[in-house]
């Protein structure tokens, strides 16, 4: 009794508020997207917000499970559970079902799973067993090598799946490096490929390919002219080149017509508002027209007739934008800023490398699906299919997303042992 009082008292119980608060108005807004006046009762489970009151449930009941268990389970079998999801997305491409041309799901029944989705909780385990191994040291080659051994096994597995968006999840990971010491050089270094890569499918690779070379005629005079510096500064430039090339045939030769569409419409290239650009101009529509109130619940017309395709899973924001206006989108914002920054105000506070790496593990994975995802409503980035935390219509991510964070709930309230 004794030891169950100690747990309930050291609960952050400010991430449970949170956690429960977007559960609960996603749910809402999965029943305003899906509304039907035949079906009109938000308990009926033949349809799917009567399910997400079912999954709901369940990850509540997952989560006092984690709660009750030993914390010191997740660190000890870290390595197992991260072992166990990779044979999962192995089982998936050999005996998987194809959904949305992605083979990433075990159908048993009515009931789909997504292994994908378990293996981000499973990968930030496997970091902060890591990084709370004896004599780490980022600076050193291998410490630096193996963290992305552990993040592209299962990246690549997902990538095979042809789920290229849950395989991005992945390089939010570098918040996790970034915390741990590693270089802000590699940031920058990353933000200047992004660039390259963009201006390279924007304007094409011979135009940057000589902007490039003049950049590096250019820097030539600022530095000091001696045979080290000039060889680094044609290696960079040739690393460049090689690289400007291979964006533009990577996009030729590797990316399927409907991903060429996607990007080249987000680049302003193609206008396609009855093809890939459909999704997003609808959303857009349906946000804006909400206004700064909304119109009210149930009373989004663009909701209401179907316009807006996988509008209670990927679309869900559009559903908050239309109904509940300016107002409502800036409540949801809020809410998963609090979350964010709680996050990582726990994390800061936890006394063992383990639940410290796992904390920014945890705050990357949603802060990636957080900012992904609404910048597909509103057509800031490419539509890669990721839903947006606790919120979307699925069971498969809400549980994974309920373990990611209740294991650190759990990690929180051990806070002063040594994992």
């Amino acid at each position: 009794m004794r030891d169950r009082k100690e747990i309930s008292g050291n609960i952050d119980w400010t991430l449970v508020f949170l956690y429960l608060a977007l559960v609960i108005i996603g749910w809402i807004n999965i029943y305003g997207a899906v509304y039907n006046e035949d079906h009109s009762s938000i308990l009926d489970i033949s349809q799917s917000y009567g399910r997400q009151l079912i999954w709901i449930v369940t990850s509540l009941f997952i989560g006092l499970v984690i709660i009750l268990t030993d914390a010191r389970f997740f660190s000890t079998f870290a390595y197992l559970i991260y072992g166990s999801t990779l044979l999962l997305l192995v089982g998936v491409l050999l005996f998987g079902n194809t959904v949305s041309g992605s083979k990433s799901w075990f159908h048993i029944g009515s009931f789909g799973l997504q292994p994908a989705e378990f293996a981000k909780f499973a990968t930030a385990l496997a970091m902060a067993k890591f990084f709370s191994s004896q004599h780490i040291n980022i600076k050193e080659f291998r410490t630096r090598f193996i963290p992305l051994i552990i993040l592209g096994v299962p990246a690549v597995l997902i990538l095979l799946q042809n789920d290229t968006g849950s395989a991005l999840v992945y390089s939010a990971f570098v918040l996790v490096l970034y915390r741990m010491g590693l270089s802000g050089n590699y940031l920058l270094f990353g933000v200047f490929v992004a660039v390259l890569a963009i201006s390279t499918l924007m304007v094409g690779q011979y135009y940057v390919m000589g902007f490039v070379g003049a950049l590096a005629i250019v820097l030539l005079f600022f530095i000091k002219r001696n045979r080290s510096n000039i060889l680094n500064l044609a290696g960079l430039l040739l690393l460049a080149l090689g690289f400007i090339f291979s964006v533009e045939y990577a996009f030729d030769h590797f990316l399927g017509d409907h991903q060429k569409t996607r990007i080249n419409v987000l680049l302003g290239k193609e206008l396609d508002l009855k093809g890939a650009g459909y999704n997003v101009n609808q959303s857009k529509i349906a946000i804006g027209s909400g206004g700064f109130l909304g119109k009210g619940f149930l009373q989004g017309t663009q909701t209401k007739y179907n316009f807006v395709p996988e509008q209670s899973t990927d679309f869900i924001f559009c559903t908050v934008g239309e109904e509940w206006g300016f107002i409502g989108t800036t409540v949801v914002i809020v809410l998963f800023i609090l979350l964010l920054a709680r996050i990582i105000n726990v994390a800061e506070r936890q006394r063992s490398p383990f639940g410290l790496v796992y904390g920014y593990g945890v705050a990357s994975v949603l802060f990636f699906h957080f900012t992904i995802n609404i910048g597909m409503t509103i057509g800031l980035v490419p539509v890669i299919g990721i839903p947006l935390p606790f919120f979307s219509y699925g069971g498969s991510s809400l549980w994974a997303f309920t373990i990611l964070l209740f294991i650190f709930i759990k990690l929180d309230t051990k806070r002063a042992s040594l994992l």
